[in-house]
């Protein structure tokens, strides 16, 4: 094959699968055809969420981060599975269609104006931002008691049907005064939901810990408190977070030096200028690390080395110290380059996969130390890997030994890698396949498990030279191998997602 063949092969399984636009929604579940074996014992159904279009009429979207919402379904019974998908029915992609064009302003696309919308109605909205604000979300899915709600970082959330994959109801946290919010809120046993959030207090933009108390009678949302309030290290331009940390005893913050600019998000908003244009990376300054005791609120800081951060793999207590995985990148241009226009020039750009490598690392806190201590980082394991997923059942914010992610191979015949690292003995174990590109590896634990990693893994692929098809993968946990899979062809393009969720079905036998 010749050598620019090799380079185009070599780069459409990661680039093209995050260019792609559904334009035929999956209602009806569809019957895929089944590879090896899928063990009867998992049973139940797999939600996952991400950009589902690119592009409305001709007008595309600028980040990966800002497609509209397509909700995926896998329903997994008896050795076999379906496969639907359906766009979130979100009122923003309904102004879009409407207008046949991007006319909401989402993180990195600026919106053209819309036909229908006079002057007065962008003055209205300053009286109710909640209408100005995009309720696209399209990052994650998660349990809030037996309902699931779509998420992204903005203050709106959607209620779904997690059968038919209907939109259901929309939540705006704006009457709490909450801002904005991680995509990655913690579930705890109890079924109690808690979340980092940038709030208003008394004027001020501050780090807010809100929970969501279960119930099986009320809503939720109805509920939320704040039980924490954290100031920010920069009064004016409070830090990014899409995710945070939790223990038995502690809530975990990481302040980074990726801010949003208090001043130029006022000025986006009144102008209608794209959320990514008041998020600044200032760098030189170290991350900081604050602790907050979940019972007393009694908060420590530390400082690190500088890194920027998606994901935080798990935290936990042991032997008198705070330990902390998370996946760390040495500065923010990972969300640089899922620009659409810098993954369409990918092979002009030499530092793209640069751009892409984060490292699993660990900080260690001993919890006697004094505030404003500084703490080492290490490398767990020499690969690079992101959306990390743990037996969070069992060992979120406890010990563990295990985590497993997704590896990008961005100048290489796979499209991606899924990973498995033992924390303990740095071993890494890999699965990857020509032309494949797989999602983050959700894990579910077989029944009556002894061991940590006692389970199967669950990822969604995709396949840069097929645009019409994806398929369920199943892989033993405990060494990758593949189990079975369950291939689907779909009647329209089928679109990379981001993160997921798996729902046991509770009455099989």
């Amino acid at each position: 094959m010749p050598k620019t063949k090799i380079e185009n092969f070599a780069t459409q399984s990661w680039t093209t699968p995050m260019l792609r636009t559904c334009t035929q929604e999956i209602t009806n579940p569809l019957e895929g055809k089944v590879s090896g074996s899928i063990p009867p014992w998992l049973q139940g159904t797999l939600i996952r969420n991400g950009s589902g279009a690119i592009k409305i009429g001709n007008s595309e979207f600028g980040h990966v981060f800002d497609g509209s919402s397509l909700l995926h379904r896998f329903s997994i019974k008896g050795g076999r599975a379906t496969y639907q998908c359906r766009f979130l029915d979100s009122k923003t992609l309904r102004k879009n269609r409407a207008a046949n064009r991007i006319v909401v302003t989402e993180f990195a696309t600026e919106a053209v104006p819309d036909p229908c919308h006079t002057i007065f109605d962008r003055i209205s909205t300053i009286f109710n931002p909640a209408e100005a604000v995009t309720d696209n979300c399209g990052i994650s899915v998660y349990p809030f008691g037996d309902q699931m709600y779509a998420m992204t970082e903005y203050t709106n959330v959607y209620k779904i049907d997690t059968e038919s994959l209907d939109t259901l109801e929309k939540k705006s946290l704006l009457n709490s005064l909450i801002v904005c919010h991680t995509a990655h809120p913690h579930v705890m046993k109890n079924g109690d939901v808690y979340n980092i959030a940038l709030g208003v207090v008394k004027g001020l933009l501050k780090h807010m810990i809100v929970k969501f108390p279960y119930t099986e009678k009320g809503d939720m949302f109805d509920l939320v408190e704040v039980v924490h309030t954290v100031d920010s290290r920069w009064l004016l331009h409070p830090s990014y977070m899409h995710s945070f940390g939790i223990t038995e005893n502690y809530f975990i913050i990481i302040e980074q030096p990726l801010a949003i600019s208090y001043l130029n998000s006022a000025v986006s908003y009144v102008s209608n200028r794209p959320f990514s244009s008041s998020v600044l990376w200032y760098d030189g300054y170290e991350t900081q690390i604050v602790l907050v005791n979940r019972n007393t609120g009694e908060q420590t800081r530390y400082t690190t080395e500088t890194f920027f951060f998606m994901h935080i793999i798990n935290c936990f207590e042991l032997d008198g110290q705070l330990i902390i995985d998370v996946c760390s990148y040495k500065d923010a241009k990972i969300i640089d380059a899922l620009y659409v226009e810098a993954i369409k020039n990918i092979r002009s750009n030499p530092d793209y996969a640069k751009w892409c490598q984060s490292q699993p690392k660990r900080i260690e806190i001993p919890l006697n130390s004094p505030n404003n201590s500084r703490v080492e980082i290490s490398v767990i394991a020499d690969i690079p890997i992101e959306t990390p997923r743990i037996n969070y059942e069992l060992y979120n914010g406890r010990p563990y030994r295990y985590f497993y992610g997704m590896g990008p191979q961005v100048h290489s015949i796979y499209g991606g890698t899924i990973i498995k690292v033992d924390t303990k003995s740095g071993e890494v174990k890999t699965w990857c396949e020509v032309d494949a590109n797989p999602s983050e590896p959700v894990f579910v634990a077989r029944p009556d498990a002894q061991d940590e990693d006692d389970g199967v893994l669950l990822s969604a692929l995709l396949w840069g030279s097929d645009e019409n098809a994806t398929a369920l993968l199943v892989l033993d946990a405990r060494d990758l191998t593949e189990l079975g899979r369950v291939r689907f062809t779909t009647p329209s393009q089928a679109p990379k997602c981001f993160h997921g969720w798996f729902l046991p079905d509770t009455n099989s036998t």
